[in-house]
């Protein structure tokens, strides 16, 4: 099956370079500027039966429209950046559209998938923080990243989207609050920082802080009735159960039950090539994605608008 790529930016580089090394061959296309098309070369793209959009996020329901029928669709989250999209898109549920959420494929949610074998029990509150320098790049000031009208939420709806669907798949969010928005670094117009709080449907909280405008971490602690999840850079640690005392009655930290030891760059990169051959699967074997699952990533895209 031919594959057609929309789209020549970094996220694009990395995964035709997956491509490459699965020894898929593709056409690529390059929107003109202001993503107008290129009609002879997009005549060549309709001819492709797998189409991967990995384009600003504001051109997503574009392609889509034009592209979905009888052809399988990999597009990069968030689907649409509109009520209104949201809404269309509902419609044209084909079994065959894929977004990628790609933190679905990672190692710390591997970890959540099998909650149950640490006996951690409910969780009661999230603290998650995403940061790195990309605003104190020279080429920040250009990107579509930066833009407004690129990227009206900015960092809100490229990095907190990733987090904001990982929780919603495995706890089911009950209300995303209005993101504190803000530009840190004053370059372009959009925002380089943003404070999230998420409500579970068990009126229990978790707060996301992501900014492009400081050094780099990424920090999650998950605080359950009966243990923590800690994950602090390239390491996860899982502490149980809560009650742990020593010799006078006194409260110690919670012993220590599993490590996993992760390279953030690796586990990102994993995880986009797990979403790729999850999705090529599908599409060689003619077989439609699971209407929950689809659903699932309408749901986390409904709470960031």
């Amino acid at each position: 099956m031919q594959i057609g790529i929309i789209g020549n930016g970094t996220h694009s580089k990395r995964i035709q370079k997956i491509l490459r090394y699965k020894k898929k061959s593709f056409f690529l296309y390059k929107p003109l500027k202001n993503n107008y098309y290129d009609k002879y070369d997009f005549e060549k793209l309709k001819k492709c039966k797998l189409i991967f959009i990995i384009t600003p996020n504001q051109s997503h329901y574009s392609y889509i429209k034009k592209l979905y029928k009888n052809r399988y669709i990999f597009c990069e989250k968030p689907p649409v950046t509109s009520k209104m999209q949201l809404r269309k898109l509902k419609k044209i549920q084909t079994g065959k559209l894929y977004f990628n959420y790609n933190y679905r494929h990672s190692k710390f949610a591997s970890i959540l998938k099998s909650l149950k074998k640490y006996n951690l029990g409910k969780l009661l509150y999230g603290n998650i923080i995403n940061s790195q320098g990309f605003a104190l790049k020279k080429e920040y000031k250009n990107n579509w990243r930066s833009n407004k009208k690129l990227c009206p939420k900015g960092i809100f709806e490229i990095v907190n989207i990733h987090y904001i669907d990982l929780i919603n798949y495995f706890f089911d969010i009950k209300k995303v609050s209005k993101p504190k928005k803000i530009n840190h670094s004053n370059i372009g117009n959009s925002f380089d920082t943003d404070i999230t709080e998420i409500e579970l449907s068990k009126n229990n909280f978790i707060n996301i802080f992501s900014t492009y405008y400081s050094a780099l971490m990424n920090k999650i602690i998950l605080i359950f009735e009966n243990g923590i999840i800690d994950k602090n850079n390239n390491k996860i640690v899982i502490y149980g159960p809560a009650l742990n005392l020593d010799r006078f009655g006194f409260f110690k930290r919670p012993k220590i039950k599993k490590i996993f030891k992760i390279n953030n760059k690796s586990d990102y990169l994993i995880s986009l090539e797990k979403s790729i051959k999850y999705f090529l699967g599908h599409a060689t074997k003619n077989k439609k994605f699971n209407k929950k699952e689809f659903f699932k990533s309408i749901e986390s895209n409904n709470l960031i608008l």
